[in-house]
């Protein structure tokens, strides 16, 4: 599951998603031996090892000029990155999001999908968002090449918007 921060599609199957965040948002249900805990710098390596694997698009690029890129960007928060780590205290999935309420990226481990942790960790964001006043969350994702994604974000409730917002 991979989002680009750019407004306009990038892709022809590009589609910009928005979840109003209203009353009925539901807490995050983690599954068993797995917990969220927030982004420390120490993890940079291993969140952009995720993004490679996860998302295997090649769009990471070396460590070096992503981090640099993701860092320096003035959407870049710390607090907004969320980490689900495994009963090995390994990385097991993220949300990378922007302070203008963006998903940039989320990124679940192959060997840990289709346990309700993407899920999670969407409704956590919804929630974050919510309580720094944002009305609603946005994303992109590629319908065809992020199905499984694309109807993840659909059960969520997220509804398709123009791509200025």
């Amino acid at each position: 599951m991979h989002e680009n921060k750019s407004r306009g599609p990038a892709a022809p199957n590009d589609i910009r998603l928005r979840k109003i965040l209203d009353e009925g948002l539901t807490a995050p249900l983690w599954p068993e031996g797995f917990i969220m805990r927030p982004f420390e710098h120490r993890d940079a390596h291993a969140l952009h090892a995720l993004l490679e694997e996860a998302l295997d698009d090649g769009a990471e690029g070396p460590f070096e000029d992503w981090w640099q890129r993701i860092s320096g960007d003035a959407e870049f928060d710390p607090d907004l990155c969320f980490l689900v780590i495994d009963a090995k205290g390994l990385l097991a999935a993220a949300a990378l999001c922007w302070t203008s309420a963006f998903v940039k990226d989320l990124a679940v481990h192959p060997g840990s999908r289709r346990q309700g942790i993407g899920e999670a960790l969407m409704r956590h964001a919804f929630l974050t968002f919510r309580d720094r006043g944002a009305a609603h969350v946005d994303l992109k994702t590629d319908t065809v090449k992020n199905a499984p994604a694309f109807r993840l974000y659909e059960r969520l409730g997220m509804i398709p918007v123009a791509w200025e917002g």
